[in-house]
């Protein structure tokens, strides 16, 4: 399973992720705000995700990484 993963404490809210999105999975804004006042995006369909990583090029923060085939390791 592809994963995005989002820094919302670094997230400011512009959108881009949400506009660019080519699946439309990531992203809407989140209901809680964070640290600077802003309500972060967050990923409603991550089985959708194709980890092409336009949201990741387009984040202005750089607060959005994604990653493909990622397998969750055991601890």
């Amino acid at each position: 399973m592809n994963l995005v993963k989002i820094n919302s404490e670094m997230c400011k809210e512009c959108g881009y992720c949400i506009n660019f999105c080519p699946q439309k999975v990531v992203l809407e804004k989140n209901t809680d705000i964070n640290k600077k006042g802003y309500y972060p995006a967050m990923v409603i369909s991550m089985k959708d995700c194709i980890a092409c990583g336009t949201c990741a090029r387009v984040c202005p923060e750089a607060a959005i990484e994604v990653f493909k085939d990622y397998e969750e390791q055991e601890v």
